[in-house]
């Protein structure tokens, strides 16, 4: 079996994480050729890893041993990067977000078509394994039928300070973090969307949002939530999951969490208590009989990894796990809570 050989454009955070974890478990399918990065000390890094640097990307792309390319640079930057690179005959890898708009996406799909080549986004938040308890509660009905998601991620540390502060660069949290929570949803959920609200946040003063809230309504009744801060020291649930049988919380990517699922038991009505100063009866625990505590699934593992399902789909035609008509409604989602929210200034 002959490798891929690959090279990445963008050697920071992103590029060398792909370079320096995630590709070394697939050594007996890709081989890291080398890398080019504007900076100069990224360069020098990778020389020294023992990673060939490219002088300019055109030198790169024109490299003709070279088969495919990652793309690992700011958001504004990945639409010429990839038309550029399928053009010159490579197959591509792109981060996350594709690009800044479904629009840009739409030109990079046109390019790919029309060379034969493949391109694909690296969404791997669909691999999470707190993502795959979610999928596993939604196909299984262990705790009843979903009928309200929340999806949450908080930190207290703000943006990072780089270009993800910056709009013209496409930073800010729903590209950075919603771009996950909302692919994962609109993964899961085979249904249209039926309606759409949302919220930004700009309370560390930044020209950027710094936390979004949205509130999808499918055609199936399902109710989600997405939600990113950056502002919160005390954090809700990762996940908070509410079914007709029960209720499941996943702390966070630890996977600390339970599920409580109804037994059905013919029980007495529940005791009145204390609530403040008045008694209430309807939001009183129930029995200890009419619920039965259990430990979430473990979750069922994707077929492939990533880059495994991308190696397949280059050489034998596989299908993709993560297929550009999917991250294409994604980023129209996302150009829609754009216009929702920046509409009201």
């Amino acid at each position: 079996m002959n490798k891929l050989k690959l090279a990445a454009i963008g050697y920071g955070g992103m590029g060398s994480y792909h370079l320096e974890h995630l590709l070394p478990t697939e050594k007996d399918l890709f081989e890291i050729v080398g890398i080019y990065d504007i900076k100069d000390d990224r360069r020098t890094l990778a020389t020294q890893k023992g990673l060939k640097a490219y002088q300019d990307r055109s030198a790169l792309l024109s490299d003709p041993s070279i088969d495919c390319v990652l793309i690992a640079t700011p958001n504004d930057s990945h639409k010429e990067i990839a038309i550029a690179a399928l053009e010159a005959g490579k197959h591509v890898v792109c981060e996350k977000p594709v690009a800044m708009n479904a629009a840009e996406l739409r030109e990079i799909m046109a390019v790919a078509e029309k060379t034969g080549r493949i391109f694909m986004v690296h969404q791997n938040r669909r691999w999470d394994p707190d993502f795959l308890i979610v999928k596993e509660l939604w196909e299984s009905g262990e705790i009843g039928d979903l009928f309200q998601i929340e999806s949450r991620v908080h930190g207290a540390n703000g943006i990072p300070g780089d270009w993800r502060r910056l709009k013209q660069h496409g930073g800010g949290m729903l590209l950075d973090w919603g771009i996950h929570l909302l692919d994962q949803i609109m993964w899961l959920v085979d249904s249209p969307l039926q309606s759409v609200t949302a919220d930004f946040s700009y309370i560390l003063g930044e020209e950027c949002d710094d936390g979004y809230i949205t509130y999808l309504t499918f055609e199936n009744g399902l109710r989600v939530i997405t939600e990113v801060g950056t502002s919160n020291y005390i954090k809700l649930p990762r996940w908070y999951l509410k079914g007709t049988k029960g209720t499941a919380e996943i702390t966070d990517w630890d996977l600390s969490g339970k599920m409580v699922v109804a037994t059905n038991a013919d029980v007495a009505a529940p005791t009145p208590i204390q609530a403040g100063v008045g008694l209430t009866k309807t939001m009183a625990p129930p029995s200890e009989e009419a619920t039965e505590t259990l430990p979430l699934p473990q979750g069922s593992n994707l077929s492939q990894s990533f880059y495994q399902n991308f190696f397949d789909v280059v050489t034998t035609g596989a299908q993709p796990i993560v297929k550009n008509e999917q991250v294409l409604k994604v980023m129209e989602l996302i150009d829609h809570i754009f216009e929702i929210v920046e509409g009201r200034k």
